[in-house]
């Protein structure tokens, strides 16, 4: 089974070589998709040798999933992994995913409620809570950990999914996608890595109302 990871990255120069040197050793290749970045990351990556594809402009996570995934289906893979460029994911974890998909689930997401949410700062906790109960009362889709960034998709599940949000509200909706098509979904533990760099990339109060919104439009368009 060839396995790609994907890991947007920007600006993230200080951590980008790290993640890349720790990934590549459990999977069979990683595409960075570069949003826009205005430092060295799209450079350090092509320096070691993975996929880079690159956009003009800061996009939004959304948007660089979406990236990714076009750019893996070019590429013919069975399934991806998707994974934070600021070394808040373990790559060493990697095969529970692919353990899941080979059990037959077509999604998989990492969950770090199931671990405990060990490590995480409280008002990250709260912020998870809401992210899932959220997504569950606009979706009908409930998970455990609906912001995880760590998650697993089958060429199935690429051919399925339809990302039309650009930025941090795509966590809820490729849950929704899951179920919309009726993708097998299942959740795998995962262990939270915090550090004062991975904590300062999370969404400010007014990024998360909008996030919320886009949500609810996300919602209506169905």
């Amino acid at each position: 089974m060839k396995i790609f990871a994907i890991i947007p990255a920007y600006n993230e120069e200080t951590t980008i070589a790290e993640v890349l040197q720790h990934t590549k050793p459990f999977v069979d290749g990683v595409i960075v998709v570069d949003d826009g970045s205005t430092d060295r990351t799209a450079e350090i990556a092509r320096t070691a040798g993975v996929v880079v594809v690159s956009h003009v402009i800061n996009r939004g996570l959304g948007a660089s999933i979406g990236t990714g995934f076009a750019t893996a289906q070019k590429l013919d893979v069975d399934a991806v992994v998707t994974l934070d460029a600021d070394g808040q994911h373990d790559p060493a974890e990697i095969q529970k995913f692919i353990d899941a998909i080979e059990k037959g689930a077509d999604v998989v997401i990492g969950s770090r409620m199931l671990t405990g949410f060990v490590g995480m700062p409280w008002y990250r906790r709260v912020a998870q809570i809401l992210g899932n109960l959220v997504t569950f009362f606009l979706f009908g889709a409930w998970v455990t950990d609906s912001q995880s960034g760590f998650r697993a998709f089958t060429k199935f599940a690429l051919g399925k999914i339809q990302i039309k949000t650009n930025r941090m509200e795509v966590s809820s909706e490729l849950i929704a996608e899951a179920k919309r098509h009726k993708l097998a979904l299942v959740e795998v533990p995962i262990k939270a890595i915090y550090t004062d760099y991975s904590l300062s990339k999370g969404q400010s109060f007014f990024v998360g109302i909008k996030t919320l919104l886009k949500l609810v439009l996300r919602r209506i368009s169905q």
